[in-house]
Formats: structure tokens, sequence, C-alpha cells
């Protein structure tokens, strides 16, 4: 299927919206790191279209103490896909991300 073609203006708006949407899920992924949103308030807003794209396995790397083996691991242990994003995940598997990390 080939790309619609777009006007110079229609470009320019895609791509602002696509740096504001990098540029929160950069702050969230902060704000995770810096311990002052939790998993849980993430997992809870999964309707958000913005947390909602973000891959599971990007999230759990931003969390303190989890970098990309752990979280691999985790994510194999829970089995959830590597390319699963927060609005794929189903209900067993929010629970058992939200078992594992339930200190954080």
């Amino acid at each position: 299927m080939p790309l619609p073609t777009l006007s110079e203006d229609e470009r320019r708006r895609a791509l602002a919206k696509a740096a504001e949407a990098r540029k929160k899920r950069a702050e969230i992924k902060a704000q995770l790191k810096a311990g002052k949103t939790s998993l849980r308030d993430l997992l809870n807003r999964q309707g958000d279209d913005i947390v909602g794209k973000m891959k599971v396995s990007n999230v759990l790397e931003s969390l303190p103490g989890v970098g990309k083996v752990r979280a691999g691991k985790i994510m194999e242990r829970l089995e959830i896909s590597a390319s699963r994003r927060i609005r794929g995940l189903g209900a067993k598997q929010r629970a058992a991300l939200l078992e594992e990390f339930s200190g954080k």
C-alpha cells in the first residue's frame, strides 16, 4: 500500500505531532526513572493514546534497576511478546507485571 501524498503543510503538521508524541513518551519514561510515577499509574492510563502506544519493553527499561536484559527476561517469563505495546496487554499480563513490580 503506497503512502499517501501529503501537502507541505500536512507533512509539517504530521512531523510536529510525531515530535510532540516522542517528547511526551520521553517525559513519561523520565518520570518512571525518577520514581515520580509508578508502573500501576502508567498501566491505568493505557487508554491514553501516548501511553497506549509505548512498548512494554521500553517502559520496563525505564524503571529503576531494570535494564534491557532484566526487562527481556521478565517479559519472557511472563509470556509477553517483545513487540507488545501497553495498549495490547491483557488483564493477566497487566496483573503479572504489577505483581512482579509490586514494590515499585
